[in-house]
């Protein structure tokens, strides 16, 4: 079930500062009461193979998300510890070192099954044990979410554990929005900054496509 246009969930997830702090990070509120953008994205496990190159990817962007007012925040279920083990951990031997935006330790995955993004294939409960048993890594795929200054996500999208992310189509996604909210233009298809932008009506769609 999609949750854009809908508020993005209202809990506190432990988190790991670029301090190596065990630190609490509610992304709704850090977006309200800081009025930013939230760039949330979630990786299946620290210490792996795509995971690492997407961490430095979104880090080696960030100067261009702060620049958009936007704060970047990693995830995974992994714990704190095993966080700050990665972050000390050199490029060179597959790790974040130099990442420097935190990195939400969601071990209960409370946050991680309200929206809905484990890998679980199935679930069965076992009458013996008494127990519900899971076929599945119950690991993170690449879910990211954008949400804006009044916490209600804009933009979602889920790959598949091999499928790397293209860091360049968030940030263009963050200002076809900001477009919008200062404009009130809508952002036609692979729309980008400076390019023309068209008014929500027949009139608006007719002069664009007769331009392009």
């Amino acid at each position: 079930m999609s949750l854009v246009g809908k508020k993005f969930p209202n809990i506190t997830v432990d988190a790991m500062s670029e301090m190596g702090d065990n630190i609490k990070i509610n992304v709704y509120e850090e977006a309200v009461n800081n009025k930013k953008k939230v760039l949330l994205f979630w990786y299946p496990k620290d210490f792996t193979f795509v995971c690492p190159t997407e961490l430095h990817a979104f880090q080696a962007a960030l100067g261009e998300f702060e620049k958009r007012n936007t704060m970047v925040i990693g995830a995974s279920c992994d714990t704190n510890e095993v966080h700050f083990a990665w972050l000390n951990t050199s490029k060179d031997n597959g790790g974040i070192e130099g990442v420097t935006y935190p990195i939400l330790a969601d071990t209960n995955r409370n946050l991680a099954n309200i929206l809905g993004i484990l890998d679980i294939q199935s679930s069965e409960y076992n009458e013996e044990t008494d127990s519900v048993i899971l076929e599945g890594s119950n690991v993170t795929y690449r879910a990211t979410y954008l949400v804006d200054e009044d916490g209600k996500i804009f933009h979602e999208s889920v790959n598949d554990m091999p499928l790397g992310r293209n860091v360049n189509e968030y940030l263009r996604l963050i200002d076809a929005y900001t477009h919008v909210q200062v404009k009130g233009e809508v952002c036609p298809a692979n729309w980008e900054e400076g390019k023309e932008a068209m008014t929500a009506d027949r009139k608006g769609v007719a002069s664009y496509l007769s331009s392009h």
